[in-house]
């Protein structure tokens, strides 16, 4: 199993980025997805999480300017960024609780993708 996240570059403030996070390997379902991020000298918080029925859930710092979203036929979720501030710099991934064709559940991590965001 596989999470590839991708989309991530510098943007000046204000701007705009969209985050995929595309799962492959041997899956038979999904359920929750999650992004994280990582900013330099700070711990690892959730920016926002959905499940397979697209409940959606957001960090008080980013509701309002980011939406998450995921297409269940292609394994793939979605984090659109608008309104970029400097203090959404981080490093960002994605995070999956999947089951396996083997019969195993356990959550799986992508590796980061850096967002810059200049002022």
């Amino acid at each position: 199993v596989q999470l590839q996240a991708s989309g991530g570059g510098l943007v000046q403030a204000g701007g705009s980025l969209r985050l995929s996070c595309a799962a492959s390997g041997n899956i038979v379902i999904i359920s929750a997805m999650a992004w994280y991020r990582q900013a330099p000298g700070k711990q690892r918080e959730l920016v926002a999480s959905i499940t397979r029925e697209s409940s959606t859930n957001y960090a008080d710092s980013v509701k309002g300017r980011f939406t998450i979203s995921r297409d269940n036929a292609k394994n793939t979720m979605y984090l659109q960024m608008n309104s970029l501030k400097p203090d959404d710099t981080a490093v960002y991934s994605c995070n999956a609780d999947l089951l396996t064709v083997w019969g195993s559940r356990n959550s799986y991590w992508g590796q980061g993708t850096l967002v810059t965001v200049s002022s």
